[in-house]
């Protein structure tokens, strides 16, 4: 059965390597289900209805990869879009997280049209490549501020803004240590390294006497505090136009890039030849809206699938494999909630610096593509916000590139994108 649905030997695979390949991608993926309560939480979230919708989330998303596209890609709550939602849609603008839910289900809706009526592929061609890999790269190091925020690492100053911390307390020695844990496993190319790297710190932290135990396995806790929480007429609210836009624009971004570099590494796209992109566009974007149902932030596709694909997985099998060890994780409740900030903040600031290698795509010898994409990534951590490092950069991208009379450089798509910022920060307060 599972040879002929998922055509094992037509991809030239097996059932105990796709199997073996999808176990790879769970554990460099599963960081997420400790990494997502904790962000999300910050906002006033129950942490373990989050919990419950992150392993439901991810395993919906997988499954519907699994089945419809027949691609070994896993999905969860994307990080970059969850610190967006936590720290800039509900810290930094002051909505309630039942709102920003309902921004989630818009964007997801959105999502959804624009990739059955071509709008994505549109956007994707149209957004220049130097601002693609800014916001990357900006987000980035919003990850980072956090996760150095989370470990104590930095901190607030009066005089200098910002300043280094005491790295003599626990959290800060901690987090360093689960830095370095973290790197040099994924350096010797161990599977899961971040996830090590979070139960190592989480392990100290309790022998010393810095956090409770409360143990591993349970019965899965309620969803209720988050299910159908959200506020979808709230959302609607003037406000939220650039909440929604920006929600919409890293989904693309994100998920589209993760999706063809994956899927291109396996060999499942070849010019002149059919694929499932396709279906595999339709299913990251429905899962947004199944998520914000859930009660998290958007859903998109992971960078970390690469690991099982490198294992040998071509098929939705590899997926499908995620998604039931996701179901599974759904027991692990206690360990969860065991797990603090300072734990999570290494594998942050891992991904963080990851995602920085996106600055090396610019090309820093033209000034008009340079200066827009230096000022995305800038603003982002320094405004505390992902939408004003996106506002900053497509509107000095369209004004640069006008007045040096490179008007055939700007897309349609650009323009459109840097009109909306304009309009939003000069008509509508945040």
């Amino acid at each position: 059965m599972l040879e002929r649905f998922f055509q094992l030997r037509e991809h030239g695979t097996t059932v105990r390597t796709e199997i073996l390949a999808g176990i790879t991608t769970f554990l460099t993926m599963s960081y997420i289900i400790f990494v997502n309560p904790e962000i999300l939480s910050s906002t006033g979230m129950d942490k373990n209805a989050v919990f419950v919708a992150t392993c439901l989330a991810a395993a919906l998303g997988t499954l519907i990869m699994s089945l419809v596209a027949n691609w070994p890609i896993g999905m969860a709550p994307g990080m970059g879009l969850n610190a967006f939602f936590a720290f800039t849609v509900v810290g930094s603008l002051g909505y309630s997280w039942q709102q920003a839910l309902g921004a989630v289900f818009i964007s997801g809706v959105i999502f959804v049209l624009i990739t059955v009526t071509g709008v994505r592929s549109w956007l994707i061609r149209g957004i220049p490549p130097s601002l693609r890999s800014a916001i990357a790269a900006g987000i980035g190091l919003f990850l980072a501020i956090i996760a150095l925020g989370n470990a104590g690492i930095v901190v607030a100053h009066p005089a200098t803004k910002v300043a280094l911390g005491d790295l003599t307390t626990p959290p800060a020695l901690l987090a360093l240590l689960g830095f370095f844990i973290i790197a040099a496993l994924d350096a010797l190319k161990v599977r899961g390294a971040i996830l090590i790297g979070i139960l190592a710190v989480t392990v100290l932290s309790m022998l010393i006497g810095q956090t409770g135990f409360n143990g591993i396995f349970s019965a899965p806790p309620s969803l209720a505090p988050t299910f159908f929480q959200l506020d979808i007429m709230g959302a609607l609210h003037t406000g939220f136009v650039h909440v929604i836009l920006v929600l919409v624009l890293v989904e693309v971004f994100d998920a589209t890039g993760t999706m063809i570099g994956v899927a291109s590494r396996a060999g499942l796209i070849e010019p002149g030849k059919p694929n499932r992109l396709g279906r595999a566009l339709l299913a990251d974007s429905s899962a947004i809206v199944a998520g914000s149902f859930l009660g998290t932030s958007s859903t998109t596709a992971y960078v970390e699938s690469a690991s099982g694909v490198q294992a040998g997985g071509r098929t939705g099998l590899t997926a499908l494999t995620v998604a039931i060890l996701f179901l599974l994780s759904l027991f692990l409740a206690p360990l969860a909630g065991s797990v603090p900030a300072y734990a999570t903040a290494p594998a942050l600031l891992y991904v963080a610096g990851l995602m920085l290698r996106e600055i090396t795509q610019i090309d820093w010898d033209d000034i008009t593509e340079a200066t827009p994409a230096a000022l995305t990534a800038i603003v982002m951590p320094f405004t505390y916000s992902i939408a004003n490092g996106l506002a900053f950069g497509f509107i000095s991208y369209v004004v640069l590139k006008a007045v040096t009379g490179r008007f055939r450089d700007i897309h349609a798509a650009t323009l459109l994108v840097a009109v909306l910022f304009i309009i939003k920060y000069g008509f509508f307060s945040e």
